[in-house]
């Protein structure tokens, strides 16, 4: 049985990636981080300093035997194991991807399970597979009895989220969850990646790309990990700033949200950090078109200076030293 393909517009993988502050008052050390995301005790969680701190756990295998979704209605069976990992990084922000590839050729019957664990994270069709009517599907969502990986993505945060002895659930801020879907095709050799990161009513993202024939799917994974970490950064800042009165006279209130915001998140913008060098094209397109670098920069900028003038109008209501406050 073949297990890939390398003609343009083949499917290379498929996932989802939820993205999450961290449920817990400061960000968690090197050795609890560790501990949290020991999901395996037959495998070590993988650590990474450099250029900031992130610590991957185990992958974890689900097995599935279901259709997958189609645009076109045609049903599809699939059988093998879905990938997913937990990804923690400086300790703050906490991430759930699962994910899968498709094998290019299917097989006439459903084998024994003892074919589908020795190709982990691999789907097998059990007759034709119309790839691109899937693909399609995929992006548009699960109907009732399909594959549905964005709920294996869900259960792995409650899993970590719910470990109680490590975690106070006493978050810094308030932040918004998000949800990124993502299906990657393998462009003509030769070819620039390309990206289409759009986002539905239901603040779904959804990001359908173009990568080298050659692209690992832990690879591409960990591009979409990357995408939805500093869509979730954006996010929360802009959220955080639109929720700000202009002129509030509160200025206690202000600190309140821009405080942790300093201190929590905009340390993690660090785009393209861990992804493969081949696929930084996808980065340059997005900080061309919509522009997420410039409007980081904004963002941030807006906070600095809001900061700033905070700090003024403190010091012009302090009053001068051997100065009463009222002249009788």
């Amino acid at each position: 049985m073949s297990t890939a393909r390398t003609d343009a517009g083949s499917i290379l993988a498929c996932g989802e990636v939820r993205t999450c502050l961290l449920p817990t008052r400061d960000p968690l050390d090197e050795p609890t981080a560790v501990r949290l995301l020991r999901l395996r005790t037959d495998e070590r969680v993988r650590v990474s300093r450099h250029p900031s701190r992130q610590v991957v756990s185990p992958e974890v295998l689900t097995g599935v035997d279901c259709p997958l979704p189609a645009d076109t209605g045609t049903r599809v069976r699939a059988v093998g194991t879905v990938r997913a990992r937990a990804v923690l990084v400086e300790g703050r922000v906490l991430q759930s991807s699962a994910f899968f590839s498709l094998a290019g050729a299917g097989t006439d019957r459903r084998q024994p399970w003892g074919h589908y664990l020795v190709r982990p994270g691999l789907l097998v069709p059990v007759g034709r597979l119309p790839e691109q009517a899937v693909a399609r599907g995929f992006l548009l969502g699960h109907r009732p009895g399909q594959l549905d990986i964005g709920s294996i993505a869900e259960s792995l945060v409650a899993r970590v989220s719910r470990q109680h002895r490590v975690l106070d659930l006493d978050p810094p801020l308030t932040t918004a969850d998000t949800r990124l879907r993502w299906a990657a095709a393998r462009t003509a050799p030769g070819d620039r990646p390309t990206v289409l990161f759009t986002k539905d009513e239901d603040g779904l993202r959804v990001v359908e790309l173009r990568l080298p024939p050659d692209t690992a799917p832990g690879d591409a994974a960990g591009l979409c990990e990357d995408l939805a970490l500093h869509d979730w950064l954006l996010t929360t800042v802009a959220d955080k700033l639109d929720g700000l009165r202009t002129g509030a006279a509160d200025h206690r209130a202000d600190s309140l949200v821009l405080g942790p915001l300093v201190d929590h998140v905009l340390h993690l913008w660090m785009p393209r950090a861990r992804v493969d060098r081949a696929l930084h094209p996808v980065w340059e397109q997005l900080d061309e078109t919509p522009g997420y670098g410039r409007q980081w920069k904004t963002l941030t900028q807006r906070i600095r200076d809001r900061l700033a003038l905070l700090s003024l109008r403190s010091r012009q209501e302090v009053p001068a030293p051997g100065r009463p406050d009222t002249i009788l």
